[in-house]
């Protein structure tokens, strides 16, 4: 096995802080408390290409794969930007996956090269207030009307619903209860936002308040047959191939979390003088932050794993799950470390190492709580009796 690093890949690492260095904690501290997207940031990520690497080169993007696109949202996070820096481009650089899979030449060709450009913010509307994780009991409805389908529901938790014009939204084309089974009649449409049947309202949370995360409603929403996504029926299917290139994502980001806050931490503990030396000379001080960085790294590894399976087109169920929840519970844990390393400091918003903990917290609940990944690896992996 050869872990040397690629060329390409420490290339990436370096230009992406070169951007990053440009964007102090100071900056995302101001951006967090007055719930301003970046779009500073956003538009110099755009710039030097990192929002589109992971688009086909047909469609002006990169053509890189998921282990190219992972390494720019771990250094964006990684850089004091956590999540309200890696959101901001996240969709942007992998979300629109269904399309490049199974959208028609037409379709790729009027939204890619836009998003490819960082032009057009896309959203990702799922989730729903009564259905929650359980995808297949969601109701927002598509009904054909000739040429066109009319969208009626709501959706939660729809990220960057603000700034983006289009949303890759799932709907129930036909009942649940008339389907051979759960997982039919869903379809996905790339449908527009700024719409006056469109309305969307910010949901007041912990963190991450820069990137804006919204209720959105839809009141019979005219949306193009030649939006839709691939074949009526199959967007459930067709959300299904990004969903373990997602846990990388995300992964990658807590990876990013973790590494930022044990970096502040040592910085912390090698300055901080408390009776006549420094306190990371103390154990108490020295081995929670060691033991953070012995997680990281085996979360990294992890990762790595996944992300080179998926782009050599082989299985990786197990390993994107494993590799989010590890990820996920070593981010938390550095997090928690440098705030305890800070002491009381840790509690104050210009040590920036308490957004990092709130931020930190969001990777074991979203996109898939830690509970829900061991369901999967105990019934796909272990092979036990499904338990819901």
């Amino acid at each position: 096995m050869d872990f040397a690093e690629h060329e390409d890949h420490r290339a990436i690492r370096e230009a992406v802080r070169d951007v990053c260095r440009q964007f102090d904690d100071d900056y995302w501290m101001r951006c967090e408390a007055d719930h301003v997207f970046p779009w500073d940031f956003y538009q110099e990520m755009a710039k030097g290409g990192w929002i589109g690497i992971a688009i086909p080169e047909a469609y002006g993007g990169g053509g890189q794969g998921l282990t190219e696109a992972s390494l720019v949202l771990e250094e964006v996070a990684a850089s004091g930007a956590c999540m309200n820096g890696a959101s901001a481009i996240h969709l942007s650089i992998f979300g629109m996956h269904p399309v490049v899979l199974h959208g028609d030449e037409e379709l790729k060709a009027r939204y890619l090269p836009r998003v490819a450009s960082g032009d057009l913010h896309v959203a990702f509307g799922v989730t729903e207030p009564d259905a929650g994780l359980d995808t297949t009991s969601i109701t927002t409805r598509a009904v054909r009307d000739g040429e066109n389908y009319l969208v009626r529901g709501r959706k939660v938790w729809t990220s960057k619903a603000l700034e983006s014009e289009k949303v890759l939204l799932l709907t129930r084309t036909t009942p649940k209860d008339r389907c051979a089974k759960p997982t039919d009649g869903m379809t996905l449409f790339v449908a527009d936002l700024r719409d006056p049947a469109v309305h969307i309202n910010p949901i007041a949370k912990l963190g991450r308040n820069a990137v804006a995360s919204c209720e959105v409603v839809y009141d019979d929403l005219v949306v193009p047959e030649s939006d839709r996504v691939g074949e009526e029926g199959h967007g459930f299917k067709y959300l299904l191939d990004g969903l373990n290139a997602e846990r990388v994502l995300v992964a990658s980001e807590a990876l990013g979390i973790g590494r930022a806050s044990v970096r502040r931490a040592v910085g912390y503990a090698k300055e901080r003088v408390v009776f006549g030396r420094p306190i990371g000379q103390n154990q108490g001080i020295s081995f929670p932050l060691a033991e953070a960085h012995a997680r990281l790294r085996a979360a990294e590894l992890a990762i790595r794993e996944a992300s080179w399976r998926l782009d050599a087109g082989l299985p990786a169920g197990e390993q994107a799950n494993s590799a989010k929840f590890l990820a996920a519970d070593a981010a938390f844990k550095a997090a928690d470390a440098a705030v305890q390393t800070h002491g009381g400091f840790g509690y104050a918003s210009e040590y920036h190492v308490e957004r990092y903990f709130r931020e930190a917290r969001l990777q074991r609940l979203a996109p898939i709580p830690q509970e829900m990944v061991l369901n999967y690896l105990a019934e796909h992996v272990l092979g036990l009796p499904r338990s819901y």
